[in-house]
């Protein structure tokens, strides 16, 4: 309990927020590596995951590539990452796209296969394209499920972002580094309290997003029935 009461304490005082090693700055460098990562991952993961969804074509190779991925431990990737790229934070981010990865496209291809085929129909029927029917029905109706993939991709970064300070002078991981290199415990266990208190805050913020995307999928459903 004093260990808890000595990190809390540690958190608080004030000359532990200024400076460029100050914990105002580390959150933001923690948040910046999270964003990027998610983003970079986004970006190929969405449009392949709505891809597979739609056609059904593809799916078992992913879930194949998937489960390879999940299966690689973070760490020793980073590891043989940095050894190729040398010091920096190129290596980090690259290990944590892989790790990013295959929530967001489970949740992409699993977001439009949970549309109702029934509201898929009625869209065919009222002759609208292939695009069309992805943007105007499949996609709205699977938002929940994608923006769940997205938040739980967001909340692995976050937790294991704490890596980037293996290589790189950034994040809320240099307080664990510097914490066990000089066993300054209340340090290590601030270190861990803060990235905790920010994954929390990041788990909030799209649980909100994903319960508004759940919304729009019902009102979605209901407009494509009744058209």
């Amino acid at each position: 309990m004093s260990l808890f009461l000595e990190a809390i304490a540690w958190i608080l005082d004030p000359t532990h927020w200024s400076g460029p090693n100050g914990i105002a700055i580390r959150l933001l460098q923690h948040l910046a590596v999270t964003v990027l990562v998610v983003v970079v991952a986004a970006l190929p993961a969405i449009p392949l995951g709505v891809l597979i969804g739609h056609t059904g074509r593809g799916r078992g190779a992913v879930v194949a590539l998937v489960g390879a991925v999940r299966a690689i431990p973070t760490l020793g990737l980073l590891t043989l990452l940095a050894l190729m790229l040398g010091i920096g934070l190129l290596a980090p981010v690259l290990a944590l796209v892989a790790l990013a990865l295959p929530s967001i496209l489970a949740g992409a291809y699993a977001g439009i296969e949970s549309a109702d085929p029934s509201a898929v129909d009625a869209a065919r029927a009222m002759g609208m394209s292939e695009l069309q029917i992805v943007r105007q029905v499949e996609l709205p109706l699977g938002a929940g499920v994608l923006v769940g993939g997205v938040r739980a991709a967001t909340i692995q970064v976050v937790a294991t972002a704490t890596l980037a300070a293996y290589t790189a002078d950034t994040g809320l991981g240099r307080y664990l580094f510097a914490g066990l290199k000089s066993r300054d415990y209340p340090q290590m266990l601030a270190g861990a309290l803060l990235v905790a208190a920010l994954a929390l805050l990041l788990d909030r913020l799209l649980a909100v997003a994903q319960d508004r995307a759940t919304r729009l999928a019902h009102r979605t459903h209901d407009v494509a029935l009744d058209a």
